[in-house]
């Protein structure tokens, strides 16, 4: 064999080891990805139960409501609602309109003290904590399935391939002082 013709073979063999760990890189990227997307879509159903626990909510305070009532459901309806492919900051805009709403809740709150003694009343927020907990466990859970998937594309040499078929880094959930603690509606 001429030595041109064992070069080509090596080549040959180098490029198509390179295409297989590309196209199984490729793959891996895809699956992190989607892993970062369904920890998304979680955090989407708890918050949707989450709105649907505060319209519960909405709904038995109807009676004791003046003008808050249209408030609230401006509120509501001012909402995009959260899915697989939100991003970080629109589900922080929907946690600030699901604060609002419940600031407006706490209004009439304390302007009726029955309210707050009243069994549907205590139901629906002990609802309405039941889901704030499982939306800050979804986004716990979204934060390591970012850190892996964001380890996944910066590690040398799978940069190079991220960087050229598209996968950039996502955003955490960063902790605020709001988030911190668990809210005392």
């Amino acid at each position: 064999m001429s030595t041109g013709l064992i070069l080509l073979i090596v080549v040959v063999i180098i490029g198509v080891g390179l295409l297989i760990w590309g196209i199984k890189s490729y793959n891996k990227f895809v699956g992190a990805k989607e892993m970062v997307e369904n920890a998304m879509a979680q955090i989407a159903t708890q918050v949707e139960s989450r709105w649907d626990a505060l319209t519960n909510l909405i709904s038995a305070t109807k009676e004791y409501q003046g003008h808050e009532q249209e408030t609230l459901t401006n509120i509501v309806e001012a909402r995009a609602g959260v899915n697989r492919e939100s991003s970080v900051k629109q589900v922080e805009r929907d946690d600030a309109l699901f604060n609002q709403a419940m600031r407006a809740i706490d209004v009439v709150v304390e302007q009726y003290p029955d309210l707050k003694a009243s069994q549907v009343y205590q139901q629906t927020m002990t609802s309405v904590d039941k889901y704030e907990n499982q939306v800050r466990q979804s986004r716990m859970v979204f934060n390591d399935t970012v850190t892996k998937y964001n380890r996944l594309i910066k590690v040398f040499p799978n940069s190079l391939i991220a960087g050229m078929t598209g996968f950039s880094p996502e955003d955490y959930f960063e902790a605020t002082e709001t988030k911190k603690e668990m809210p005392q509606w």
